[in-house]
């Protein structure tokens, strides 16, 4: 007797069946390798350069997404000696209540139903024209943490929310993921909370994923992204500034911890989601960094939300390159930005 209250829609097809349906040519999967390489060297500390995980708050049109990774393109070759960018295309997004747009994995196109079969194939899809069309591989958000494998092959970075990363699956995922997995402090700020979902994701764990029995050995590049937080009053905090990377530090030297390493969102809850402010953030940092050797040996990247167009529009206004979900920098002010990292890092 079945008691479950749920309308089975579509049997999906598994990772293994969609990447062979939509397989990766051997080009994409040596510029994977290298990019991967040089992403890990950033966070073992052997190059000094600054990891930009830049991009939409949500990939919500393909050709505007690729739009926007080909401008990234022609900057990155300009500052590959300081800068490696790692574009973000976020296909699932969290949503606080549950409610809203979740991205190009539930709805392909924001004005339609949702069809998360549509969905697979268009988040494998975007990935995949990045690779091929920019030379980016990039980074997503590790929303479902059963998900991962169906972009395994082509993602360089992933990121555990605010409020997933407390979940024991997100955090024994992370540790076989083969890539660099920033662990977001969570929505209340405990960062003893982001140190222990770090020291999970770094140690090697036998369970149950996608009905089979695994055992990872531990992921050495799972790291800390500091993205602010929320009081019990619903008031924002920051936390990037130099005496809370001093604070991070100081936990990292607690336990032996591989690759003490952070990652700063200059979004979210430390800009109070006013987007103009990650432009001040993101100096501010370069400032601490610049004042301590072992702040500027522990910031390894910073997270950033930007798009073609400043700001942010509901769904159904069809501006091209503007976010549907949370505002983001244009991309003017971007491209500024980018080389003023260049010169201060």
């Amino acid at each position: 007797m079945e008691f479950m209250e749920m309308n089975f829609i579509h049997k999906l097809p598994t990772p293994a069946e969609l990447k062979e349906q939509y397989p990766i040519d051997p080009e994409i999967e040596k510029l994977k390798l290298a990019r991967d390489r040089e992403l890990k060297d950033i966070f073992e500390g052997k190059s000094d350069k600054l990891a930009l995980i830049i991009g939409p708050c949500s990939a919500d049109n393909e050709d505007a997404v690729l739009d926007y990774i080909s401008r990234l393109r022609n900057v990155q070759d300009k500052i590959a000696d300081k800068i490696f960018i790692v574009p973000r295309i976020y296909t699932n997004k969290p949503r606080t209540v549950g409610l809203g747009y979740k991205g190009m994995l539930h709805q392909p196109d924001p004005e339609k139903a949702e069809n998360m079969l549509a969905g697979i194939i268009a988040i494998r899809h975007i990935h995949m024209r990045a690779a091929k069309e920019t030379g980016f591989t990039c980074a997503d958000e590790m929303l479902y943490s059963e998900n991962h494998r169906y972009l395994s092959d082509l993602l360089s970075y992933v990121a555990v929310g605010a409020r997933s990363v407390e979940d024991q699956q997100h955090r024994l995922t992370a540790s076989g993921i083969g890539i660099p997995a920033g662990m977001k402090n969570p929505t209340s700020g405990d960062i003893s909370v982001m140190m222990n979902s770090i020291t999970a994701a770094q140690s090697g764990h036998t369970f149950i994923y996608r009905g089979w029995e695994v055992s990872t050995k531990g992921n050495v590049h799972a790291h800390a992204i500091l993205r602010g937080y929320v009081d019990r009053y619903g008031r924002n905090h920051s936390n990037y500034h130099y005496e809370d990377l001093w604070s991070v530090f100081e936990a990292y030297q607690e336990k032996e911890y591989e690759n003490p390493a952070v990652v700063i969102d200059t979004n979210h809850s430390n800009s109070g989601k006013r987007y103009l402010e990650q432009l001040r953030i993101a100096d501010d940092i370069m400032h601490s960094c610049s004042i301590s050797k072992d702040i500027h040996k522990l910031v390894k990247g910073l997270m950033i939300e930007s798009y073609i167009e400043d700001g942010a529009q509901s769904i159904g206004e069809h501006c091209y390159g503007k976010s549907i979900t949370d505002p983001c920098l244009g991309w003017e002010k971007t491209e500024r930005l980018l080389y003023e990292l260049a010169e201060q890092w």
